[in-house]
């Protein structure tokens, strides 16, 4: 599950228990919202004939209202678009729009800038400047040179307006393909126009939202307008699981981002929904609150007993309680209900770490392996596994776990210095040693 902690004075969600400060600012990892968000997105990706699991998706943590793509196939977006949206209808045509623009190939050029970073640094870099940009905070962006910081701002979030009518008619066919209403969309971006009138208005034009970096014009809402009066889909229900799935991944992110005051104000007591008592059970925790929050999540795992989100939390809430040996089943449940999660598996692998008991380095390890061979630029599994390895005296991996780990976070000289002790301890030609050589040359490329 995950916590937010503080880094470069941006609020960022990380696995609960391998929550650390300083690895990736401005992030969000949560499987709940990701599977949600990836719900929405899959059917229109099918229709655009792309391959829904070569699609990344990363949440930034920023009131700003966007999402955009990048080269790669990378979809960003950000905790404001996702507590805006008043409805799953209105987030589906957000993704659809999206997946126009990685279907017609309108994706911010870094060729130039990026050609020689590897695969992790690639993403780092583009997650910082859309943390900067995003958040007006330019420090965010702290490992990228001014030059290159200021050629990506121009880059990650500029879009042509011809590009943006082009993937507006890409999403209005997707969602006819799959039989969705669009009138989502054309509500959001009919919010959006007004937040943009409001912007101008109050002299806040420095705000990078969607509709600054998606420009808006009345054409386009007028040709969305239209398609919706005529589309035989316009006035389509989505399937309760599809709204219930909204409603719970906004109230999750209310409950973590938002102060307890507020989150009780949108959730009130008398409110029995399940949203509403998921959202006042994260708030409570996350305030300190554990004495409350822990009745109410075990109140929701009774009613739900096989929801594998409702379980990692209780994991989360026991786990940061100190309570690591309890935190184990909930935890393990969870990874039972979700095996290829492996943001459960990480914090799973944290906690069995954590315990530093014989019999579960080896589960611990391995969940860490899986977990890898999914998601590879999580710095905190390569600490965890750092950690692992260098307990079962694998020394060689252990270095080289290390090397990842730093790559990943800014440290080339940290990462070059165990890249280098990896290769000398690992058979020479070994996936591992050679591995070490493609950190140690991605560094010197860096440098040069």
């Amino acid at each position: 599950m995950y916590a937010i902690v503080c880094a470069v004075a941006i609020t960022v969600f990380m696995p609960g228990p391998a929550a650390i400060a300083a690895d990736q600012p401005g992030r969000i990892f949560d499987t709940e919202i990701e599977n949600t968000i990836r719900l929405y997105a899959t059917p229109v990706l099918t229709a655009a004939a792309l391959d829904p699991e070569s699609v990344a998706i990363h949440i930034v943590n920023t009131p700003a209202l966007n999402a955009f793509v990048s080269r790669g196939q990378n979809l960003f977006v950000t905790t404001g678009l996702l507590m805006a949206t008043q409805h799953a209808g209105q987030l589906i045509g957000v993704m659809a729009h999206e997946t126009g623009h990685i279907a017609g190939g309108h994706l911010a050029r870094l060729d130039t800038l990026l050609r020689d970073s590897s695969g992790p640094a690639l993403l780092s870099s583009i997650v910082g400047v859309a943390v900067a940009v995003l958040s007006g905070q330019p420090g965010a962006a702290g490992a990228i040179s001014g030059g290159a910081q200021q050629a990506l701002r121009r880059n990650v979030l500029s879009f042509a307006r011809s590009h943006e009518r082009s993937a507006d008619r890409a999403a209005l066919a997707y969602l006819d393909a799959t039989h969705q209403s669009a009138r989502g969309l054309l509500e959001f971006l009919e919010i959006l126009d007004s937040e943009q009138s409001l912007i101008i208005s109050r002299g806040r034009q420095q705000e990078i939202s969607y509709e600054m970096t998606h420009p808006l014009t009345p054409d386009r809402i007028d040709f969305i307008r239209t398609h919706v009066a005529n589309s035989p889909y316009s006035d389509r229900k989505f399937p309760p699981s599809i709204t219930e799935a909204h409603q719970r991944m906004v109230a999750k992110l209310k409950g973590y981002l938002y102060p307890l005051g507020r989150t009780l104000r949108d959730y009130p007591p008398g409110d029995t929904s399940v949203p509403a008592r998921y959202a006042r059970a994260v708030a409570y925790y996350r305030h300190g609150d554990i004495t409350t929050s822990l009745p109410m999540i075990n109140e929701l795992i009774a009613q739900a007993p096989g929801d594998p989100y409702f379980r990692e939390l209780k994991g989360e809430i026991l786990f940061k309680s100190g309570r690591i040996a309890e935190a184990l089943p909930p935890m393990e449940l969870a990874v039972k209900a979700l095996p290829n999660a492996p943001l459960l598996r990480i914090s799973l692998a944290h906690a069995q770490i954590e315990l530093n008991r014989a019999e579960l380095l080896k589960p611990a390890v391995l969940n860490l392996e899986m977990a890898l061979r999914v998601k590879r630029t999580m710095p905190i599994a390569w600490r965890l596994a750092a950690t692992a390895y260098g307990r079962q005296n694998r020394l060689g991996r252990s270095a080289l776990a290390s090397a990842e780990y730093n790559l990943l976070i800014g440290r080339p000289d940290d990462a070059k210095r165990m890249a280098a002790r990896a290769q000398g301890i690992l058979k020479r030609g070994s996936p591992g040693w050679l591995r070490a050589g493609d950190v140690i040359n991605a560094v010197d490329r860096r440098k040069h």
